[in-house]
């Protein structure tokens, strides 16, 4: 799987627990008149229209009604074209698109019961997948991209315990990548790997459980001190029931829950300053806040080997059995750091932020990526007055396994017997750079041109409509709009 996201851009309220959403009641009696004598009515939804939160502010109604019993419902579409004007296997520009619709429960507003909390989301995928048709990069240009379809993604129930909700277990269908892994600057871009990196979108069965693909498990996460949280979570091994081909043609609508396979075990620990709770005194100016998160993941299935088959032989030999040597577990570590760099002290919403985040594995038998890299800095209102626009500029790096490279070297060492003239392709690195601005027209309608320039892309991979040359550097243009409903 090549596609897989952080959401960006908005779900923050998506994802906000039941009752935090704004709703706005824009019904009122006909008879009533605007002081320019239009209907109050229609007024009113103008007026919404300009300064809701939500496209339809409160559905009519729908959204008041709904919050007696608990229920919050926000639905998102993100639109986005995107097109190559230079490079990739071929040129040429596409269209696609996600709709999301998700329903969340508060137990204690429903029926009394403190700390529960249910969520249900479904995706609706359109379009074309850009990437794949024209770019064959290791890093996918967005992470919206995937199969078309509707497909149920999340389906869990989360508890909070103890003093302070300082323990809260989640169990359900869950996509990881809203937990693990996050670095919260780095959802401000389009790129895929600013959302679920490269590694484990490789190197985990089935693409691991995330964007849009989910699995189920339990996920438990402790707070000890204000500042610091534990995450821990046991997953299927594999989002899919068949780790062969394309794992959301396995599972199209996202409703076997496969059981079977192995496990997938991972734990974060994460520290945050300033912590929950932290006061600020007259006279002081606020800390520049910071995350800082250390993490592992272990996956038990099977993993076959990148460059030799059962019997010790390269894949690329031609006495070759053409079966994979077997590998029992793979794993891998990483580190996240979020940090804000500058505030404007006259203006705290202007202020500058940085990120990194890292991931490796020592594993390179088994694994196609042995190294993903994402990092760069994000600037909060760079014009006076639009508080609510970002600026970004970031990069994305991956390395190829070892296994996987000698393998290529195997290919073009037999290639040369047959055909000395052959190109010697040897997969290395793909690096990637994206700078991208965010232009809050309404509170819930956004636009983001978007630019990405890809070096190396599929790591140095031969171009399919020119088999004597590798597929050109790539310079990719997009615009991107998100509407919250």
């Amino acid at each position: 799987m090549c596609a897989a996201t952080a959401l960006v851009s908005g779900l923050a309220l998506l994802a906000a627990p039941t009752g935090k959403a704004t709703a706005q009641r824009i019904a009122v009696p006909v008879s009533q008149q605007s002081a320019d004598g239009q209907p109050a009515d229609q007024a009113t939804f103008l007026t919404n229209l300009r300064r809701s939160n939500y496209l339809l502010s409160d559905m009519f109604g729908l959204r008041t009604f709904l919050s007696k019993y608990g229920i919050t419902l926000v639905a998102q579409e993100t639109s986005e074209v995107l097109g190559n004007p230079k490079g990739g296997t071929q040129k040429g520009a596409q269209y696609d698109g996600l709709t999301q619709v998700i329903m969340q429960l508060n137990t204690q507003r429903a029926f009394g019961l403190y700390g529960g909390l249910f969520n249900i989301s479904a995706l609706q995928i359109h379009g074309q997948n850009f990437s794949a048709d024209n770019l064959s990069t290791i890093q996918t240009s967005s992470g919206i991209e995937a199969d078309r379809g509707t497909r149920l993604w999340e389906l869990w129930y989360d508890q909070k315990f103890l003093d302070e909700d300082r323990l809260d277990i989640k169990v359900g269908q869950q996509s990881v990548d809203q937990e693990f892994m996050v670095s919260t600057n780095a959802a401000y871009f389009v790129n895929t790997m600013f959302g679920w990196p490269a590694l484990p979108s490789y190197d985990m069965p089935g693409g691991g459980p995330a964007y849009p693909l989910s699995a189920v498990g339990v996920r438990l996460r402790y707070r000890p001190v204000d500042s610091i949280n534990l995450l821990l979570g046991v997953f299927n091994g594999s989002p899919a029931s068949s780790n062969e081909g394309d794992p959301q043609r396995s599972d199209h609508n996202g409703t076997d829950f496969p059981l079977g396979g192995g496990r997938l075990i991972m734990a974060e620990l994460q520290y945050a300053y300033p912590s929950l709770g932290s006061m600020v005194y007259p006279g002081e100016s606020a800390p520049l806040s910071r995350t800082y998160k250390l993490g592992a993941w272990y996956d038990t299935e099977s993993f076959a080997d990148q460059r030799y088959d059962s019997n010790g032989l390269s894949l690329a030999n031609p006495a070759s059995n053409g079966v994979p040597a077997n590998h029992r577990g793979d794993f891998s570590l990483y580190a996240v750091a979020d940090q804000m760099l500058w505030r404007n002290k006259d203006d705290p919403n202007n202020s500058l932020s940085g990120f990194v985040r890292v991931m490796g594995t020592p594993q390179n038998d088994r694994n196609f990526i042995r190294f993903s890299a994402n990092a760069g800095f994000v600037y909060h209102e760079p014009f006076v007055n639009r508080a609510d626009d970002t600026f970004g500029v970031g990069m994305g790096y991956v390395k190829v396994g070892s296994n996987v490279s000698g393998l290529d070297r195997d290919t073009a060492s037999f290639a040369a017997i047959v055909d000395p003239g052959s190109l010697n392709i040897v997969r290395h690195t793909e690096t990637y750079v994206e700078t991208t601005y965010q232009y809050q027209l309404r509170p819930w309608w956004q636009l983001q041109p978007d630019l990405q320039y890809v070096f190396n892309p599929g790591g140095g991979i031969v171009n399919p409509n020119q088999p004597n040359r590798r597929v050109g550097n790539e310079l990719v243009l997009g615009l991107r709009t998100n509407i919250l409903f």
